[in-house]
C-alpha cells in the first residue's frame, strides 16, 4: 500500500492545532472590545506570548520603588487623608518589585518599536538608546521634576513640557497615571505604528490617546478595578472623538544636547 503521509499537510494541521490552542487559552481571559481597542484582564506574562506582534509597545511598568508602602497613611496632597485610596492601588505592595528581565525581553519582542516610561529604573535591563523622552513637569516639588522614557529609536531625545496641574485635568484614576496629552505626544513619534500595545495598561491612558488619534489598541491590566476604569475611559474617548494632527506638538519639545 502506498504511503499516504504528506509532510506539508501534516505540518499545516499541526500549525492549525497550535493556533487553535493559543486562541483557546487567550479566550480564557476576560476580554472587552471597545471601538478599535481590545482589552485583556490578566497577567501580561501569560497573555503576551499569545498575541501577534504589533507595530509598537508604549507602556509604563511598575518601577519597583515600593511607592505604595511609602504613601501608606499619607494624605492625598490636598489636605485630605486619601479617602478615595488613589495612592493605594488596593494593595500597598503593588510597586514592590519591578518586572523581571524576561518580561522586558517579552515586551520588546512584542512590538517593532517600543517606548517604556520609568526606564531610569530599568536601565540595566534595556539596551543603550539614543532617543530618550522627557516629561518636564514645569515645577519643583517633593516628587520628581521630570520623568524619563526609553525608546528603541535611533534619533535625538525630546522633551515635553506639561505641568502637573495641567495633568490633573484628566482626573486622578491611578497612582502613576500619565497625562493623555503626554501619551499623544509619544504616539507622534510612531507615525507608522497603527496598532499599539500597552501590557501595563493601568487606567487606560495610552488607550485613550489611541482612540483620539485613530490607532488600534491592545491593553493588558492585572488589577480588575483599574481594568474597569480603563474600559470606561476608553469608551468615553470613542464617544467624544476629535480631530488631531498625528505628530509631536512642536511647541513642547526640544532636542536634548
Amino acid at each position: 500500500m502506498a504511503d499516504d503521509y504528506d509532510p506539508a499537510e501534516n505540518s499545516r494541521k499541526s500549525y492549525d492545532v497550535a493556533i487553535d490552542a493559543l486562541r483557546e487559552k487567550l479566550a480564557s481571559f476576560r476580554c472587552e472590545r471597545v471601538g478599535d481597542a481590545t482589552l485583556y484582564l490578566g497577567d501580561c506574562r501569560e497573555i503576551l506570548p499569545l498575541l501577534p506582534k504589533v507595530d509598537a509597545v508604549v507602556t509604563d511598568p511598575p518601577y519597583g520603588i515600593n511607592y505604595g508602602k511609602l504613601m501608606k497613611g499619607k494624605g492625598d496632597g490636598q489636605g485630605g487623608l486619601d479617602k478615595n485610596r488613589w495612592k493605594h492601588y488596593e494593595a500597598f505592595d503593588w510597586d514592590a518589585q519591578r518586572p523581571a528581565p524576561e518580561t522586558f525581553d517579552a515586551i520588546r519582542a512584542a512590538g517593532k518599536e517600543a517606548v517604556i516610561w520609568g526606564a531610569n529604573y530599568f536601565s540595566d535591563l534595556l539596551p543603550p538608546s539614543m532617543r530618550w523622552l522627557v516629561w518636564d513637569k514645569c515645577q519643583e516639588f517633593s516628587l520628581a521634576d521630570f520623568e524619563l522614557a526609553w525608546t528603541s529609536q535611533n534619533a535625538a531625545g525630546r522633551t515635553f513640557r506639561y505641568s502637573r496641574p495641567e495633568a490633573l485635568r484628566d482626573g486622578r484614576h491611578h497612582p502613576t497615571q500619565k497625562p493623555i496629552e503626554l501619551m499623544e505626544w509619544c504616539l507622534g513619534f510612531l507615525p507608522k505604528a497603527r496598532t499599539i500595545l500597552d501590557p501595563f495598561m493601568g487606567s487606560g491612558t495610552t488607550g485613550v490617546a489611541c482612540a483620539k488619534l485613530g490607532r488600534k489598541f491592545i491593553g493588558i491590566e492585572l488589577e480588575p478595578k483599574y481594568f474597569d476604569i480603563a474600559v470606561k475611559r476608553i469608551d468615553d474617548a470613542y464617544r467624544q472623538p476629535r480631530l488631531f494632527k498625528d505628530e509631536p506638538p512642536k511647541p513642547k519639545q526640544e532636542a536634548l544636547l
